[in-house]
């Protein structure tokens, strides 16, 4: 919904900053090596950020404990959902009264969810019906055996998410902007710490969109504030349903929440925690994939509770098996409004922005979602995709630009 999401994705994600906690002193006269990846976490192995521990081996036991457990990922990298499920096997087996927390879905399509975890859907009926393609819009085999796995176990699963209008609303109106009966049932999100500020202004500076010098903006930024507030519903969403379902039964009878979502999300506590934190619920375990291409510098107190090495690029897991234009959507106003862009996708580098409306496609007008998913499925790498766009009086063209699919 990146998460972010209004560069929402590539902001939480970016999470280099601090001094390192593994930095290793070396000779004067020999030239200092940038520690990387398996250098501090080896792969296959838990690490708890800060400690040097490595190889703990009590981490699933300690996490099991705990009200609820978050997992984070890259959305689009496999092997990060390769862990979550291994991770997800692990629990489960220690603690079964289990329930799953998954970003990917509005809350609208819950009962969609409840659907398949009964067995009633087929997989191809629960994706049209919880609107995969158009709500996140990622390859849905990189989460389908987390989703049968579910399945399989009879484990609940979670919609976390809220809709994408209704951030844009908050980031533009405040939140008592928006009407009580507009708000999903959210209430105000607690107030960022100013850590969580100091860590999210320098990378906002850097995906700043206007022509402005970036020593210019500062926290009272009007587009900086209203950022800080869309992502902070977005992390008040996840925790409001988590700790609705960490709250239900006691003993034996209280299930082990899981929430499965961006990492951005979790890193340093700043988000989905500080939100549970503010609800009233403190036993969390935050853990994280760490890719061994990651600077050790990352790596320090605070991070997550522990992060696991994971090895990429095994069998080209980060490769899409189809096109992505990188927006979010809704089908309103002759044709298709783009409720979002994301960092570093096709959409960007095309130019489209946030409000746009993509009238026609390839010289074809768009009527429905399943036009725009269908046409840029089928759309070749190394070709361009032509767009016509209104945006506010005026009609513009706009060619999406497709890179080859690299071998």
């Amino acid at each position: 919904m990146q998460s972010s999401r209004v560069g929402l994705i590539v902001l939480a994600l970016s999470l280099g900053f601090g001094g390192s906690a593994a930095a290793q002193i070396k000779p004067a006269h020999k030239p200092v090596q940038k520690m990387v990846g398996a250098d501090c976490v080896p792969l296959g192995s838990w690490v708890i950020p800060g400690t040097g521990q490595v190889g703990n081996p009590q981490v699933i036991a300690e996490a099991a404990k705990k009200s609820i457990v978050l997992l984070g990922e890259t959305h689009v990298n496999a092997d990060h959902h390769r862990w979550q499920l291994q991770t997800l096997a692990a629990l489960h087996a220690i603690r079964p009264n289990m329930v799953i927390g998954f970003e990917m879905f509005p809350r609208r399509v819950q009962k969609v969810l409840d659907q398949w975890i009964a067995g009633k859907l087929t997989e191809r009926e629960f994706l049209a019906a919880s609107e995969w393609d158009s709500v996140w819009n990622t390859d849905a085999d990189l989460y389908l055996p987390l989703f049968h796995f579910a399945r399989m176990n009879r484990i609940p699963m979670l919609a976390l998410n809220i809709e994408t209008r209704l951030r844009k609303s908050v980031a533009e109106k405040g939140f008592y902007g928006v009407p009580v009966e507009e708000r999903e049932g959210l209430t105000r999100p607690a107030e960022p710490s100013q850590a969580y500020l100091d860590y999210l202004l320098p990378i906002y500076k850097q995906h700043d969109r206007k022509d402005r010098k970036k020593g210019e903006i500062g926290y009272d930024d009007p587009d900086f504030k209203r950022f800080i507030s869309g992502q902070q519903l977005w992390d008040r969403a996840m925790a409001q349903i988590l700790q609705k379902a960490a709250t239900e039964g006691s003993g034996a009878t209280k299930p082990l929440v899981v929430g499965v979502m961006g990492s951005g999300h979790v890193v340093y506590g700043f988000g989905v925690p500080h939100q549970l934190h503010d609800l009233g619920v403190k036993d969390i375990a935050s853990l994280l994939p760490w890719d061994e291409s990651r600077s050790c510098q990352s790596l320090v107190p605070g991070l997550a509770t522990a992060v696991f090495g994971v090895q990429i690029h095994v069998s080209d897991p980060t490769q899409p098996q189809f096109q992505r234009l990188g927006i979010r959507f809704e089908i309103g106003r002759g044709g298709a409004v783009v409720l979002q862009v994301e960092k570093n996708s096709i959409a960007e580098a095309a130019g489209l922005q946030s409000s746009d409306i993509i009238l026609e496609m390839a010289g074809l007008p768009v009527k429905n979602t399943e036009d725009v998913i269908a046409i840029v499925k089928r759309q070749a790498p190394g070709t361009w995709l032509p767009l016509k766009v209104k945006r506010d009086d005026q009609e513009l063209q706009i060619i999406a630009r497709f890179p080859v699919l690299k071998p």
